[in-house]
């Protein structure tokens, strides 16, 4: 049996600020996996994910999801958003400003489900003494926190994420990725996740597909789109951000952000606890694992 979730195959025209832009995507999405969709502001990355959602319709292609056509313009199948089985979280929220958080959620709740799941969610979220207030009394990243809650409440089996977090400040970033993640562990979904932040794609990210000029020029795990040569071997001073740090057999394999582009490190056990994604440093890097030091963890 195929672990494949999403089938796309889209042919569309875009008319960009610099002109119109042929849009041709291939891809599949396996079950329960996280890919980051990124590239250039303008090459087609929203309009893909509302074709997708069934929000926007494509002049050709087709899109399944599992055994199921969601869409397939030679045959004249097209199911409405409301009929696809998917989340989405928008940057802007989208919450009813009228409603409450639970009445937000409740509105969500598709009919016959169990209520608790509500509760359950607002828990997760850190939500629970926040029931009764409205968008307007609560702060981005709370607002934020419902809109996740909101999605999550129908049970999809695909997320769509469109830039959620880039109005966020850093600490809050963190935060929400910290909850989707615990969130996608708890009961496994895919996503789709539209972003620029290199640091979420890392910490996100299973797979990840640079869109560039309507296609999609590179597709594969981050380190394979990103990491662009090792790091060098003569002691220097590195200064970066961690994006990924894990144990493997007795030394420290991170992927960390320097110089504007992703170098892997191997770096010594005892640096473990002060190597968290995200975090920023300035590292004396040297062949031997012995003259590493950290300087400004």
């Amino acid at each position: 049996m195929s672990n494949k979730l999403l089938d796309v195959h889209i042919r569309h025209t875009l008319h960009t600020a610099h002109g119109i832009l042929p849009m041709e995507v291939d891809f599949a999405l396996p079950v329960n996996s996280i890919l980051a969709l990124t590239g250039p502001s303008g090459v087609g990355k929203t309009t893909l994910l509302r074709q997708i959602a069934g929000l926007a319709m494509p002049q050709a292609g087709r899109i399944a999801f599992g055994e199921k056509p969601w869409l397939d313009t030679a045959a004249r199948v097209h199911v409405p958003a409301q009929q696809r089985h998917i989340g989405f979280v928008f940057q802007d929220y989208a919450l009813f400003p009228h409603m409450t958080v639970m009445q937000n959620l409740e509105f969500a709740l598709p009919k016959n489900h169990d209520s608790a799941l509500i509760g359950h969610l607002l828990d997760m979220a850190g939500l629970t003494q926040l029931t009764n207030r409205k968008p307007h009394q609560l702060s981005g990243g709370q607002q934020q926190r419902v809109a996740l809650a909101r999605a999550l409440v129908r049970e999809p089996e695909l997320l769509l994420m469109d830039e959620p977090f880039a109005a966020l400040d850093p600490d809050m970033q963190l935060q929400l990725q910290d909850l989707l993640l615990k969130l996608h562990r708890e009961r496994p979904f895919a996503v789709i996740l539209v972003t620029h932040d290199i640091g979420e794609i890392f910490r996100l990210a299973d797979q990840v597909a640079v869109m560039e000029t309507g296609r999609l020029a590179r597709f594969g795990t981050p380190a394979e789109v990103y990491l662009t040569e090792p790091a060098p071997l003569n002691g220097m001073l590195l200064h970066g951000e961690v994006l990924t740090c894990e144990r493997v057999g007795d030394a420290l394999v991170v992927h960390a952000w320097v110089d504007n582009r992703v170098r892997k490190l191997n770096l010594p056990l005892h640096l473990e606890t002060q190597l968290d994604p995200g975090r920023s440093f300035t590292i004396h890097y040297a062949p031997d694992p012995a003259g590493i030091r950290l300087i400004d963890p």
